[in-house]
């Protein structure tokens, strides 16, 4: 289907710049010294595919716009498969299809969204001090066919990018009116079912979009996922680019089982166990693991823009709610065998906060100037807990914690044509955090702020030839679990424990080029840096911090994008990085679970004659899984593959092929030492009893489904 949208069909590259934090003015005016002309608007442009045809506008090399055509013709296995049309990036999970997914990034395991900052709308996705994982991005609320652009950026080069953004951002929009209504119905493999219903009607003087989605999903597992997911999405909007607002509420519920990661000895048999093997490929360790998630929430947004600025306030709301039930040892803890070492982390809060900013454009020493200033808040009021359980019923309390956790961060740029062939982008943020920690225990409680401030700036040189030169560097952070800053004792051991840092700083790096030289062809090169001073973490599943050390990433990515006719796409990425440690350990220098390797490369028929469809390749290299590098990962190559035919502007018929070549591949690899149900306990005492062993998720199996989309 397609979209009508103001922010992905047509856009004024007004709107377009002030989205990815770049000049408008500057982009169309090259030579600013050399007149006083006042900025005019410039004409619309089309975002349909990928654009990293951004030159003249982009600050840096690896930033882009992935529309909607692109989005659309993309075969997903899960909504958060979104974030795979970002170069680089991959998307995995490691337990039940409702959970949150693995991210990869830059030589990052991001864990569930740990240094990659995601937004719906402005609006941040990622869930500070959670109960499973710092920066929590579940992406399962998001309806993909309402998404008509994504906006990305990546390296902590933009003032308006805060916490958890080191790695990168990107700013999922969805639709304000659709060209069409439509309806779609999809089923498939695995107990596959999914609805999709939306429309944009005028009402008044502005319009209203509604959109429901319904999904049921078991999954190849032995024991059935049975995902079941509600989605709802109402919002109106009224105005245009010079002037407007929009109130978009939304509400989701999910509930499903899981099946964790198994111990590799489990499958093949070589075990301690007698009888050897435990489980199939797609079996589990314990069939009582799974969750239940609920978010409910609000998004309200003004803008106003005149011939020399603009102006923007964004306010949101949320409710969320996760109750998480998961068992990565087995029976690690209990050598009876009689208790399986689950545990349940809940999660609930209440989020706010806003985000103002205003850009204006002046003149100084002949030279055209344009300024950002803003301001974002947010408070979040979180309840958490940490429990033993059995069966999914709680046997023991680990931790209970309420925590209040707001910040406040000022930031500004500025824009500058200094010269034909030489701009600048310079600015400088600052984030104050205030944590208060009550926790079941007293001695886990307390009260901390911190301040950090993170200086920012780019030199673009070009063009030439329709090729740009771009010399990035910035300051960043990714802010810690609230509880780390006041932990003094380990809750279950009752140990001393030491307090981590609230704010752990980051700095990056980045040369790159983009050109268009070769018509239809995009390009993007860039060689990059990123060192953090602390790999710091608080450890969810066991309620403890965790002080790692000081890394450095590096690496190197080349973005094609080809479209040698309107009916026809290639694109093809590839992404190489290293992860080191950088002091000197015996345990070795390997950042474990770190991103090498990404390929991915496809085709795209567009429309040829009511035909559609694409291939997609998905490479994802091999890891290193301990310090030393002795442990590896396998990589995985997965084929996707779409065909579809639209009959008439009414009705289109789509099919999807999953790992086209069933490949037996893992979607995730982990190592460390757990315990099999009747395995022989090790004396060794540094494992507690178990062993060591690589832990893996399976990719999933080919797997098949048909969708019927109707229009009106």
């Amino acid at each position: 289907m397609k979209f009508k949208s103001e922010s992905s069909v047509t856009r004024s590259f007004v709107c377009v710049s002030s989205l990815l934090g770049v000049s408008s003015v500057l982009a169309q005016n090259p030579t600013p010294a050399l007149t006083n002309t006042p900025p005019t608007r410039l004409p619309d442009v089309v975002v349909g595919g990928r654009a990293d045809d951004l030159t003249g506008i982009a600050a840096s090399a690896t930033q882009g716009t992935v529309g909607v055509d692109h989005l659309q013709a993309r075969p997903l296995l899960r909504p958060g498969e979104l974030l795979e049309t970002i170069p680089g990036v991959i998307i995995t999970q490691h337990s039940g299809a409702g959970k949150a997914n693995q991210y990869f990034l830059r030589g990052f395991n991001l864990d569930h969204g740990t240094d990659f900052a995601t937004s719906l709308n402005g609006m941040p996705v990622n869930l500070p001090t959670h109960a499973h994982g710092q920066g929590y991005t579940d992406l399962n609320w998001i309806i993909p066919e309402l998404v008509t652009r994504i906006d990305y950026r990546k390296g902590p080069y933009a003032a308006a990018d805060g916490d958890f953004a080191s790695a990168g951002a990107a700013d999922l929009t969805y639709a304000r009116p659709l060209l069409t209504g439509f309806w779609q119905l999809e089923g498939g493999s695995f107990g596959y079912a999914r609805g999709v219903f939306a429309a944009s009607p005028k009402l008044g003087n502005g319009t209203l979009l509604y959109g429901v989605e319904l999904m049921h999903e078991d999954g190849p597992w032995e024991r059935a996922d049975n995902f079941r997911k509600g989605n709802g999405v109402l919002r109106y909007s009224t105005g245009d680019d010079a002037l407007g607002w929009s109130v978009m509420g939304f509400a989701y519920h999910g509930e499903w089982n899981a099946t964790d990661q198994i111990a590799l000895r489990a499958i093949t048999g070589n075990n301690t166990v007698p009888g050897g093997f435990q489980v199939g490929r797609f079996g589990t360790l314990d069939p009582t693991t799974g969750g239940n998630s609920q978010r409910y929430g609000t998004i309200a947004e003004w803008h106003r823009s005149g011939d020399d600025s603009t102006s923007r306030l964004m306010a949101y709301a949320y409710y969320y709610d996760l109750d998480l039930f998961s068992n990565f040892t087995y029976f690690l803890n209990d050598p009876t065998d009689t208790t399986p070492d689950q545990f349940e982390q809940a999660d609930q809060r209440v989020t706010a906060g806003f985000k103002a900013s205003h850009d204006w454009n002046l003149s100084l020493l002949g030279r055209e100037l344009e300024n950002s200033a803003g301001l974002q808040f947010r408070n979040d009021l979180i309840h958490n807990g940490l429990y033993t359980t059995s069966a999914r019923i709680r046997t023991g309390t680990t931790r209970v914690d309420d925590v209040w956790q707001t910040s406040v961060s000022p930031y500004y740029e500025n824009k500058t044509q200094w010269a034909e062939k030489l701009r600048t982008v310079v600015g400088a943020r600052a984030d104050l955090y205030r944590f208060e920690v009550a926790s079941l225990d007293p001695r886990n409680s307390g009260t901390v702020t911190d301040f950090i401030a993170s200086p920012k700036g780019s030199v673009i040189l070009g063009p030439w030839a329709k090729t740009e030169f771009y010399l990035n560097a910035g300051m960043g952070f990714h802010s810690n679990d609230g509880r780390g800053a006041t932990t003094t004792v380990d809750p279950a051991s009752g140990a001393a424990v030491s307090k981590v840092n609230p704010l752990v700083r980051t700095y990056g790096a980045e040369v790159g080029t983009r050109t268009t030289w070769v018509p239809g062809l995009q390009s993007t090169l860039s060689a990059w840096w990123l060192d953090i001073d602390s790999e710091l973490l608080f450890v969810g599943d066991a309620g403890t911090t965790e002080a790692s050390r000081p890394s450095r990433r590096y690496g190197l990515e080349f973005a094609n994008y080809y479209t040698p006719t309107k009916w026809l796409t290639f694109d093809a990425d590839v992404s190489l990085s290293q992860a080191r440690f950088r002091d000197p350990d015996p345990a070795g220098q390997y950042v474990p679970g770190s991103i090498e390797t990404v390929v991915a490369a496809g085709v795209a028929v567009h429309d040829l004659n009511g035909f559609f469809g694409g291939l997609r390749l998905r490479y994802f290299g091999p890891r290193a899984l301990v310090e030393d590098n002795t442990i590896r990962s396998t990589a995985s190559a997965l084929v996707n593959l779409q065909v579809g035919y639209e009959f008439n502007p009414k009705w289109k018929l789509t099919v999807d092929v999953f790992n086209l070549l069933d490949r037996k591949a893992s979607d995730i690899s982990y190592y460390y030492e757990s315990r099999l149900r009747g395995e022989t306990i090790n004396p060794d005492p540094a494992l507690n009893g178990g062993y060591n062993d690589i832990h893996l998720h399976p990719a999933e199996p080919v797997s098949l489904r048909v969708a019927v989309t109707g229009r009106f």
